[in-house]
């Protein structure tokens, strides 16, 4: 399988995922960032978790990747960081469709909202720890989560 090889994310590229946020560039402006954020799961409560994310060795090889049906999921840095996303768009099978996966570098001050039932790769912190945010919703049920492995997905950095 090829490498994948990042891209700027910015939030045309990143449309098909979901939504990207970043920090305002104006002090005093507050931005909501709301449209992105699902719950079809109506008895599922959000779930609000703070990760010091590991760096991941390099080269990097993503060998899983998973889904969330019922819920958006938010990865927001909570300090200035360089993290790659990795995603992939569904297939008729309702499997991953690896062969159109894409990875993107964003910016500092980025964030994402995935949309639900989303491929995609763990949180994939580069160089050095890193704190996030990660919003969802969820009630611990069997559904809330899928993961498979898949076979080793080199990201070109």
């Amino acid at each position: 399988m090829r490498p994948l090889v990042p891209r700027p994310l910015t939030a045309a590229a990143f449309a098909p995922y979901g939504e990207v946020f970043a920090v305002p560039e104006t002090v005093g402006v507050r931005t909501s960032f709301d449209k992105g954020l699902a719950n079809l799961k109506p008895d599922a409560p959000a779930s609000l978790s703070i990760i010091l994310a590991a760096p991941v060795p390099q080269p990097v090889a993503v060998e899983v990747i998973e889904r969330h049906i019922f819920t958006s999921q938010s990865f927001v840095p909570m300090a200035p960081a360089r993290w790659v996303i990795v995603v992939a768009p569904g297939t008729a099978e309702d499997g991953p469709d690896l062969a159109a996966a894409e990875a993107f570098l964003p910016a500092p001050g980025q964030g994402i909202t995935l949309a639900p039932g989303t491929w995609h790769a763990p949180l994939t912190v580069l160089d050095a720890p890193a704190p996030f945010a990660l919003l969802m919703w969820r009630d611990y049920g069997p559904d809330d989560e899928e993961v498979i492995p898949i076979p080793a997905m080199a990201v070109a950095l």
